[in-house]
């Protein structure tokens, strides 16, 4: 067991750049869910903490991650999780952030810029793509929480924020690669929080 998840089998395989459902716009889910998403929203989730081990994920030969999105299994419904740990002095989870959305947007964002200072990664690209990746501070998200079975608003901000958008990319069949300068990977952004 990992964060109170019992490690089995992975259902679903993580879909590589450039595997086509990567670039389609996901489909809203309907509600009642029906079995099967319940069990893609489960696995979303399921996978993230079990991978937030990095011995566990190394022994399941899978990368960790902080963020899943629908289509990174090849299926294009709008669907995401998002699961952050934070940790103590000790290396001990102090704090986790995390959320399993359907059909969540955003409903709301600043107007100043953020960006991770070393560049952005994805479970479903490869390769170096150096560079800041462009984004808003602070984003409001609603959505169906699967987690807490109930709909909700949420503002994230700094790296959630970063972390967020990231995966509703996803569903909007936009790459973190697409956000990149071409011409100057690395332009400093005037007034950016740098994260």
């Amino acid at each position: 067991m990992v964060g109170g998840v019992k490690m089995e089998k992975l259902d679903y395989t993580v879909v590589k750049d450039p595997y086509p459902v990567l670039r389609q716009k996901s489909k809203e889910v309907p509600f009642p869910l029906s079995v099967e998403d319940e069990k893609i929203i489960n696995f979303l989730h399921n996978y993230l903490v079990i991978t937030s081990d990095d011995k566990v994920a190394e022994e399941m030969g899978v990368k960790p991650g902080v963020g899943l999105a629908c289509n990174q299994l090849g299926i294009a419904k709008r669907m995401l999780a998002i699961y952050i740990e934070y940790h103590d002095e000790e290396g001990n989870v102090a704090q986790v952030t995390q959320f399993s959305f359907i059909n969540p947007k955003i409903i709301s964002k600043s107007v100043r810029p953020a960006y991770l200072k070393g560049g952005e990664g994805c479970l479903s690209v490869e390769g170096d793509h150096p560079g800041y990746v462009v984004r808003s501070s602070f984003v409001t998200v609603q959505g169906y929480d699967y987690l807490t079975k109930t709909t909700v608003q949420v503002k994230f901000r700094g790296y959630e924020a970063i972390v967020i958008q990231h995966e509703l990319d996803h569903l909007d069949g936009i790459l973190f690669y697409d956000r990149i300068n071409k011409k100057d990977p690395w332009l400093d952004i005037e007034g950016a929080q740098v994260i």
